[in-house]
C-alpha cells in the first residue's frame, strides 16, 4: 500500500447485514483504506470441529474489495469457541496457584496445549487456502495481542514443555542447569529433569534464575505459536506479508520483542494511553521510538489505539479537544506508516461495549466522528511521508531480560521499576527535541554518538563488552545505578558494583544504600535525589556531583571517566527531574548531539527522512500558539501552504513541514 494506511478493526459479524452498506459509505467518507477483519470470529467460521462456514467472510471481503478497502485478514485464534473447550478442557490455562480457569472471555487457552495448536493451525490453513489469492487481502494478521491474558500457564503440559525448552537451552546437561540456577542454595539441586516444575506458588521466594528462565520460556512458547501459524499462511500465500500486534506500552512486559520482531514481515503495535498519566504524549513517543527500533528503523504499523476512552482502567477518561489528532500524528512522527483503531463501530454489547471507536454510539453527529474524518484527510495529505525513516544519534539500551530480572522479588529495593527508570532518562531528551533509538545491549552502536543505559541490571559478557567497546572507540556512554550487577543467569558479579562496568566507569561500590519511599538526599549541584544511593569509591573516574546529606555525605553520586577515546558516566542515584535533565543536557552536548530543531517548551519535535526531503513534525501540546524555524523552500503539508523562515503551530495543533534536503 502507498502512503499512510488508515482504518481499524472491523467486526461486521456484530451487526445486522443491512448495517454493512452504511459502514462502507462512512468508511469512504472517513478515508479508510485498510481494515482488520475476522479477529474474533472463530466461533462463526468453525461452528463445529472441522466444519467451516466462510459465507459471511466471503461477503465481507467482496464488499471491501468493491469499495476499494484493503483487508488485513486475521486468524481468529485468540478466542477459541466454547465447543473446543468442551472437547478439550485440558487446554484451559492453570494459574500460579493451581486453579484451572474457565472459558468465557478471550485467550483462555494454554500456550503449550497440543489440542489448541492443532486447532489453531487447522483454522489458519483453511483461511490461507481459501483467501491467499483474494484481491482484497494485503496482509495476514496472526492471532491478536499474544500474551495479553495468558502469557503464563502453570499446568502439567506447560511443565513438560518448559522442561523440553530447558533441555534445549542447557544442551541436555542437568549439571549445567543446576549451576546456572544456583540450586545448591536452599537444597534445590535437581537429579532428574522431571523434578523441575514451573515456578508455581510456594511458601517462600522462588529461585530467581528459575523465574527468569520461566519468563524466557513463556515468551518463546507464544512465539512458536506465531511462527507455526505464519508458516502455514506462508505456504498458502508466500507473497502476502504477515504481522501480529505487539503491545509496547507502559503496562505490558510479558514478551521479549527483540526476539519476536525479526519474525514479522511488518512490525505492528497496539498502544493505549494511561488515564492517570498527565503527560501520556511522552509514553506515545517512547513507545513509537521503541517500535521503530524493533522494526530495524523501518516504518511500522499502529494496529490499535483509541479514539477516546478505553474500558479497562479504573477511570476511563475521554480525550481532550485535539488529542485524537495529536496522538495519531505523533505515531506517524515516530515512524508509523499506518494508523488504525479498535474498532470501527462501537459495540452495543459485549465486554468492550464502553470502548470508544471510530464510529461512536452517538453516530456521525459527534466530535469523535468529525475528528476521525479530519484525520483521514490529514493522512492523505501526508502520503509522501510514507516510507521515510527516523534519524537518531542517541540510543537507549532496552532489554527485557534485564527488566524481568530486576523486578523479581528480594531485590535491594522493590521501588525500582524498569519502565519508570527508562522514561525518566527518555523524558528530558523528548523535551529537548532529541531523536532517540532503542537498542539491545549487543547491538551495532556505530551510528550513535551517545548511548544511555538507564537500567541494565542484567547484562551478559557480550553486551557488556559491546558497550565498553563503544566508549573505548570514542563514544559517550552513560550508565544508571544498579546496572551490570548480575550476569545472564542472575548471578551477582563479585568484586564490587557496578559489576560488569567497574573498569569502564572507573568506580567501585562496596555497599548499596537504597532510600525509603519519600526519603531524599541533597546533591552538591543543588538538586536532590531519591530511590537509590550507593557508596562509590573512585578508581580512575572523577566526581561530578556528590551527596550533601544522608549517610553518604561527600560520596560521589555522579562520576565521569575518560575511557579509551571516549567517556563513561555513572549516575549512581535518581536525581530529581530538573537535575537529571541538566545532567543529560551536559552529557549530550559533550557528545556533540544536537536537537532535531529548537522549539519552545511543550512543542514535540520529530523528524522523518525521505529520499530527497526531510519531514519535520511539530506537535504543540500547550495552550499557546508558537513559531518554529524551518528551512528555505519548506511546505506545510497539512495545509498545503508554503512557509518561509518559520511555521506557526497553533495551540494544541500539529504542523508537518517538508524541507528540501540541502
Amino acid at each position: 500500500m502507498k502512503g499512510i494506511a488508515y482504518g481499524g478493526d472491523y467486526n461486521p459479524e456484530q451487526w445486522p447485514e443491512e448495517v454493512w452498506a452504511e459502514d462502507m459509505r462512512l468508511m469512504r467518507e472517513a478515508g479508510v483504506t485498510m481494515v482488520s477483519v475476522g479477529i474474533f470470529s472463530w466461533a462463526l467460521l468453525e461452528p463445529a470441529e472441522g466444519s467451516y462456514d466462510f459465507s459471511l467472510l466471503d461477503r465481507v471481503l467482496a464488499m471491501l474489495e468493491a469499495n476499494g478497502i484493503a483487508a488485513d485478514l486475521a486468524t481468529p485464534t485468540a478466542a477459541p469457541p466454547a465447543w473446543f473447550f468442551r472437547a478439550h478442557p485440558e487446554a484451559l490455562p492453570v494459574d500460579r496457584d493451581g486453579r484451572r480457569l474457565s472459558y468465557g472471555s478471550r485467550q483462555t487457552f494454554c500456550p503449550s496445549s497440543p489440542a489448541y495448536r492443532e486447532a489453531a493451525l487447522r483454522m489458519a490453513r483453511a483461511l490461507g487456502e481459501r483467501y491467499a489469492d483474494h484481491p482484497a487481502v494485503v496482509m495476514w494478521h496472526v492471532h491478536n495481542e499474544y500474551g495479553c491474558h495468558n502469557a503464563e500457564c502453570y499446568c502439567d503440559e506447560s511443565a513438560a514443555s518448559f522442561r523440553r525448552w530447558l533441555r534445549a537451552r542447557y544442551a541436555d546437561d542437568l549439571a549445567a542447569l543446576n549451576d546456572a540456577w544456583g540450586t545448591r542454595f536452599w537444597s534445590q539441586w535437581y537429579y532428574d529433569w522431571d523434578e523441575i516444575l514451573p515456578p508455581r506458588a510456594t511458601g517462600a521466594v522462588p529461585n530467581p534464575t528459575h523465574q527468569l528462565d520461566w519468563r524466557r520460556f513463556c515468551s518463546d512458547e507464544l512465539l512458536s505459536l506465531y511462527e507455526a501459524e505464519r508458516e502455514v499462511l506462508r505456504e498458502a500465500g508466500p507473497s502476502i506479508p504477515a504481522t501480529t500486534n505487539f503491545m509496547v506500552m507502559y503496562n505490558f512486559d510479558a514478551l521479549d520483542y527483540w526476539r519476536w520482531a525479526p519474525k514479522l514481515d511488518v512490525v505492528s503495535n497496539d498502544h493505549y494511553l494511561q488515564s492517570a498519566d498527565p503527560e501520556s504524549e511522552i509514553d506515545i513517543a517512547l513507545s513509537g521510538d521503541l517500535v521503530r527500533s524493533l522494526a530495524g528503523g523501518r516504518p511500522w504499523l499502529l494496529m490499535e489505539h483509541s479514539t477516546g476512552a478505553v474500558n479497562w482502567q479504573p477511570v476511563n477518561r475521554a480525550k481532550n479537544p485535539g488529542e485524537l489528532r495529536r496522538n495519531a500524528l505523533a505515531h506517524v512522527a515516530r515512524g508509523a506508516d499506518g494508523i488504525a483503531y479498535f474498532q470501527w463501530r462501537a459495540a452495543k454489547a459485549g465486554a468492550e461495549q464502553w470502548h470508544s471507536a471510530m464510529l461512536p454510539h452517538a453516530g456521525t453527529d459527534s466530535q469523535i466522528w468529525r475528528d476521525v474524518v479530519q484525520l483521514g484527510a490529514d493522512l492523505r495529505a501526508l502520503a509522501e511521508v510514507g516510507g521515510s525513516v527516523g534519524t537518531a544519534e542517541v540510543a537507549i539500551v532496552w532489554d527485557w531480560n534485564s527488566r524481568w530480572a530486576m523486578e523479581l522479588p528480594s531485590q535491594p529495593s522493590a521501588e525500582l521499576h524498569f519502565q519508570d527508570l527508562v522514561r525518566a532518562w527518555y523524558e528530558p531528551l523528548w523535551r529537548a527535541g532529541v531523536a532517540v533509538d532503542f537498542v539491545r545491549p549487543d547491538a551495532d552502536l556505530s551510528a550513535y554518538r551517545l548511548v544511555l543505559a538507564p537500567s541494565l541490571y542484567l547484562v551478559d559478557e557480550e553486551g557488556a563488552a559491546n558497550l565498553t567497546a563503544f566508549a573505548s572507540n570514542g563514544g559517550t556512554l552513560a550508565v544508571g545505578f544498579h546496572s551490570g550487577a548480575v550476569d545472564e543467569n542472575c548471578h551477582v558479579r563479585l568484586g564490587g558494583y557496578p559489576g560488569a562496568f567497574r573498569e569502564l566507569l572507573g568506580v567501585t561500590t562496596d555497599e548499596l544504600f537504597p532510600l525509603l519511599p519519600g526519603e531524599s538526599v541533597g546533591l552538591s549541584d543543588g538538586g536532590t535525589a531519591t530511590l537509590w544511593t550507593e557508596r562509590v569509591r573512585l578508581a580512575g573516574a572523577s566526581a561530578v556531583t556528590s551527596y550533601t546529606s544522608g549517610p553518604l555525605t561527600g560520596v560521589p553520586a555522579v562520576t565521569r571517566h575518560d575511557y579509551g577515546a571516549g567517556a563513561a558516566w555513572y549516575v549512581a542515584t535518581a536525581p530529581d527531574p530538573s537535575t537529571l535533565a541538566a545532567l543529560l543536557d551536559r552529557i549530550r552536548e559533550e557528545a556533540g548531539v544536537e536537537p532535531v530543531r529548537n522549539a519552545p517548551p511543550g512543542v514535540e519535535v520529530a523528524l522523518r527522512r525521505g529520499a530527497d526531503a526531510d519531514f519535520l513534525f511539530l506537535i504543540n501540546h500547550t495552550s499557546r500558539g508558537t513559531e518554529v524555524p524551518v528551512a528555505p523552500g519548506a511546505l506545510e503539508l497539512l495545509t498545503g501552504k508554503a512557509v518561509e523562515g518559520s511555521v506557526r503551530v497553533p495551540a494544541g495543533d500539529v504542523a508537518v513541514v517538508r524541507e528540501p534536503r540541502g
